[in-house]
């Protein structure tokens, strides 16, 4: 019982049709009310996922399906196999999203298995005392933890939650181990379309994620000189972020070594020089030769067909801008690499497993030792707790609701807490009013399954579409769900509208509003952020090695990619958190002008031109360490500008203007 999508703004997403120029009238005008409001209700228009709509009707309501071709719906133990298998499907089917085998299975692994052990701690949850609030409680921090591992372990810690919640209040005639057991073969039998969809999928979505490198970089090639550059640099960035993310990592964390993943691994590894070469042409406003396009795409679309390439690999450029030749080299490289499986698996940077010491020390980095990690588990857990005093103190008719309530608005994970409750609870309080309207009026029976059928198959579209729209179509499947297994008198619509706003409340009171955190703009840690990478690309592009700088690179743009996400995160916040938000915007913008003006410096020293002396580089590199400290404590930078030459003259400039962007801004953010 997920409830995730994609709530990034249209305004914010790379190649959007409303670039940036929005957002910056959004912080010239303050953000009125109205504009985060419609963040909030903002609802996208994603293409109908024939595969996923197929799968999510196939695997939520097959159980019940068999249990009604049987003619066994009349009977209580039979219905009660039917609805907690559907229970460990529907916990299956919202997994996978894409990505390859391993990783869906991964994420089905963690939804199952979380969800069996959230049924046996829910026992432990029922009735009232200090036991059920004891069990609630360690529950909570334990998936507060878990869901700071990765994604998948969150999604298996929302479904600990939630299987809890339910198993703590849902009365059935089952015992425990025939609840466990057909829920884990209700999970079993949605795992069957998971590999059917795998299996027919004509795409490879590693290849895919790598080939859509190649097409980045000439859609960003064929953007120079025009009002589209800047978004296709950050679709670029983008690419690469996705490309590093699901290949080089699943094979760093995959036991097994793969031919396919080597090769694969050493294709995008053998794009920085083109990437440096793409990103130089398009700061220096060099309009690109159009035999790099052309190659580019290509690429792109030899690494996906598995095809060869046709034609010869281009020339090498002789003269011509430096950036150009930089472009043609890159190209050439790559070349080489995608025509030549050999190539491709010596490029790929071979990493040996992490010894458990080390492991074991990232692992408590990553949770106990993270500062926001801390502060979700103390707010998640008081979250529950209150919810779980609610539910034993208040008369409600379905105690386990406030609590799954909770659960799901407060998904085990670092989102806008905001967002979600109002997203998430306007969302359910209409599946409220929709499924208990159905309950009144179809008969008991197949009728119900045909509607639960059609509520599965239109979430994964809202999933990708708007949070509260997902819910609205979720709540009612889970409201009919729970109505086969105790029916409930027609008269519950009230009594469930209340038991969710509770469940709202307690999380907008004891998790976002109560918490000091929640009216500071945590974008201030990600400006830092961005500002000590800044730094250290700083370094390595002007005293490191090639394979350093490359590296300080990803970690630049990654830096200011997780930057724009936290600003996506808190423009749907109310003021004057979208306020303080909308402000920083332009310095944003800045820092990303100087990570290009970094690239466009390094391909200049590589055709020839003057390294700058060391005292230069120190000069400027204390000016954006200068910038940090004035994030960090909100000040006024002083007015003094920097003086270089060469190819440091372009950075400095850049930098300059960041700190003009900041002593502009800083005033009215401190206020």
């Amino acid at each position: 019982m997920e409830l995730e999508g994609r709530g990034t703004p249209s305004s914010l997403r790379p190649g959007s049709d409303n670039p940036g120029g929005k957002l910056l009238d959004v912080a010239d005008r303050g953000l009125r009310a109205p504009a985060w409001l419609e963040e909030l209700v903002r609802t996208g228009r994603p293409a109908v996922p024939w595969s996923d709509v197929v799968r999510f009707a196939v695997g939520i309501t097959g159980p019940l399906v068999l249990v009604a071709l049987l003619g066994r719906l009349d009977e209580p133990t039979a219905l009660g196999a039917g609805v907690f298998g559907t229970t460990g499907a529907l916990a299956v089917t919202l997994a996978p999203q894409g990505g390859p085998l391993r990783t869906r299975l991964r994420r089905v692994v963690a939804a199952g298995g979380f969800g069996a052990v959230g049924l046996v701690a829910g026992e432990a949850a029922s009735g009232a005392g200090w036991q059920p609030v004891l069990v609630i409680g360690l529950l909570s921090a334990l998936a507060a933890l878990i869901s700071s591992i990765d994604a998948a372990l969150s999604l298996g810690a929302l479904q600990l939650l939630v299987y809890a919640a339910l198993s703590s209040g849902l009365q059935t005639t089952l015992p425990l181990p025939a609840e466990i057991g057909f829920f884990l073969a209700g999970a079993l039998w949605a795992v069957l379309p998971v590999l059917v969809q795998a299996g027919t999928e004509t795409a490879d979505p590693d290849r895919s994620s790598v080939g859509a490198v190649f097409t980045a970089i000439g859609d960003l090639l064929a953007a120079v000189g025009t009002p589209r550059t800047d978004d296709a640099r950050r679709a670029l960035t983008a690419a690469l972020n996705t490309g590093y993310d699901r290949v080089i990592h699943s094979r760093s964390t995959s036991s097994g070594r793969s031919a396919e993943l080597a090769e694969l691994a050493g294709l995008l590894n053998a794009t920085a020089p083109l990437v440096e070469g793409a990103v130089a042409t398009a700061r220096a406003g060099v309009t690109a030769d159009p035999v790099d396009v052309t190659a580019a795409h290509a690429l792109g679309a030899a690494v996906v067909s598995r095809r060869p390439l046709v034609g010869d690999r281009p020339v090498a450029l002789a003269d011509g801008p430096p950036t150009r030749r930089a472009v043609r080299h890159g190209v050439r490289l790559v070349w080489n690499v995608v025509g030549d499986p050999e190539e491709r698996a010596s490029a790929a940077v071979v990493r040996e497993a992490l010894p458990w010491r080390l492991r074991v020390r990232d692992l408590l980095d990553r949770t106990t030792g993270n500062a926001d990690s801390r502060a979700f588990v103390v707010r998640l857990t008081l979250c529950m707790v209150i919810a779980e005093v609610a539910r034993q103190r208040l008369p409600i008719e379905r105690p386990y609701w406030v609590l799954l309530t909770v659960a799901v608005v407060l998904k085990p994970d670092f989102g806008s807490v905001f967002s979600r409750a109002v997203q998430r609870g306007a969302g359910t309080l209409l599946g409220v009013l929709l499924g208990s309207a159905l309950l009144a009026v179809l008969p008991k029976g197949a009728l119900v399954l045909v509607a639960m059928a059609l509520f599965a198959a239109v979430m994964p579209w809202a999933r990708n579409a708007n949070f509260g729209l997902f819910s609205v179509f979720q709540t009612p499947l889970v409201i009919m769900l729970l109505d086969l297994a105790a029916p409930s008198p027609s008269d519950l619509v009230g009594p469930r509208l209340v038991d969710t706003l509770i469940g709202c409340a307690i999380v907008l009171v004891f998790g976002y509003l109560l918490w000091p955190q929640t009216w500071r703009a945590p974008l201030d840690d990600a400006l830092r952020g961005a500002a000590t990478a800044l730094d250290r690309f700083v370094d390595a592009a002007f005293t490191g090695t090639p394979e350093e700088t490359r590296r300080a690179r990803r970690t630049s743009y990654r830096a200011l990619t997780e930057l724009q996400t936290q600003l996506q995160r808190r423009l749907a916040e109310p003021p004057p958190i979208s306020t303080r938000a909308a402000a920083w915007y332009p310095v944003i913008i800045q820092l990303e002008r100087t990570s290009d003006a970094v690239t466009e410096a390094v391909i200049a020293m590589r055709a020839g031109e003057e390294i700058p002396p060391r005292g230069q580089v120190e000069v400027l590199r204390r000016s954006i360490r200068g910038l940090d400290h004035d994030l960090r404590l909100h000040r006024t930078p002083d007015d003094t500008e920097i003086h270089a030459e060469g190819v440091l003259a372009p950075v400095a400039r850049e930098v300059d203007a960041a700190r003009r962007l900041v002593r502009q801004r800083a005033p009215g953010i401190r206020g």
